[in-house]
């Protein structure tokens, strides 16, 4: 049976942003109808789906409003797709300010809005950041206690949001998937060389450059690394506000002519083919997409300990779990993979066997599956 569902979700670089957009194009591909809701066009929405609509939420900017209410302006295009697009369920990503427009959605429409189910994912931020800050504490708190379904990226974050908050909702855990036909080593040897000599080994980095990321302790790992006479090379892919201080520690630490700022990429299954390590070191990550998608094309990930990181890198098998801010850790572990081909071609099979229990297809199936539950709750 296809329904018509609503997704929304920020159309960020980040992974919160893929998810919602990636389970749109899944969702599409089994026969639904969806909305997919932003108040921009998510980068990977790029390609024309007849199931896919996508509604961009416009906000006007008024003398009176200091900053343009957001919440409100999708709140009302929320009302207008339950009414006139019939749609069964809302699919939320974060709960503020999304679930608490769909929240006030259903209440301006009333009983004409009552059957539509509200499902909200949590991604992370929303819990261990902003969720923690107290002024937004009740609205958060409320907003998830209202949804008829809530499910979580990983263990990690549905104990956090537990512990954190007053839950009387169970909350599934449905975790973050790959595309294993899209991220898989494939041969580019003539990408591998255009970026150094055949002996040199590649490392790289994805994120959005944020402090939370800990893109300093990258280049710190990594001039350690050289500074212990292992010839390689550093890809830096994304962007964010680090970026300028993190090319100023380039200088300082003299790995300038070994490290190549490579910007937002879109085919970062090409770049992650011809990589031979994967560093992660953040503060905080309720899941790790970019190291999943770095395993699914069979790169070991030396990572941070932090969040949800450990459920995904198998610790002397998928790669090393180390402790947040410990670049000697992460440096020594490198180098162990980097030195020593068997290790490194053993973790690569054992991380790409690893990615597959996290296959989009099997996933998706799980949101639906899940979808299917809450309806049936309701009565719809």
């Amino acid at each position: 049976m296809a329904w018509n569902i609503g997704i929304v979700g920020y159309p960020t670089y980040g992974g919160s942003g893929v998810v919602a957009t990636e389970l749109s194009k899944g969702l599409a591909a089994r026969g639904h109808n969806v909305h997919f809701m932003s108040y921009a066009r998510p980068q990977r929405l790029d390609a024309f789906n007849t199931k896919i609509q996508y509604h961009e939420v416009t906000v006007n900017a008024y003398p009176l409003f200091e900053f343009p209410p957001y919440d409100l302006a999708l709140a009302s295009h929320m009302v207008n797709l339950i009414e006139y697009q019939n749609l069964d369920l809302l699919h939320v990503h974060y709960a503020i300010p999304h679930t608490t427009s769909a929240f006030l959605a259903k209440q301006i429409l009333g009983e004409r809005g009552a059957h539509v189910p509200i499902i909200t994912t949590l991604h992370g931020t929303d819990i261990t950041i902003v969720g923690s800050d107290p002024s937004y504490l009740p609205v958060v708190n409320f907003s998830i206690n209202q949804s008829d379904g809530v499910t979580a990226v990983s263990d990690y974050l549905r104990q956090e949001t537990y512990s954190r908050f007053d839950i009387h909702r169970e909350i599934e855990v449905i975790p973050n998937f790959v595309d294993l036909n899209r991220f898989r080593r494939t041969q580019k040897q003539h990408f591998r060389r255009a970026i150094g000599h055949d002996d040199e080994m590649i490392i790289s980095h994805v994120s959005n450059f944020r402090k939370v990321k800990r893109v300093e302790d990258v280049v710190i790992t990594f001039a350690k690394i050289r500074q212990a006479g292992v010839r390689a090379k550093l890809l830096m892919l994304g962007d964010g506000p680090e970026r300028i201080p993190l090319e100023a520690l380039c200088r300082e630490l003299h790995v300038c002519d070994d490290t190549r700022f490579l910007g937002k990429q879109e085919n970062v299954e090409e770049i992650l083919s011809v990589s031979d390590l994967f560093l992660m070191p953040s503060a905080s990550e309720t899941f790790g997409l970019a190291a999943l998608e770095a395993m699914s094309c069979g790169v070991p990930v030396v990572s941070s300990d932090a969040g949800g990181l450990p459920e995904i890198v198998r610790n002397g098998e998928t790669g090393f779990a180390c402790p947040i801010g410990d670049t000697d850790a992460m440096a020594a572990r490198s180098i162990e993979i980097l030195t020593n081909a068997d290790l490194r071609a053993n973790m690569a099979a054992a991380a790409r066997a690893k990615a597959e229990e996290y296959d989009q297809d099997r996933v998706i199936a799980q949101y639906e599956a899940y979808y299917a539950t809450v309806m049936a709750r309701m009565g719809h």
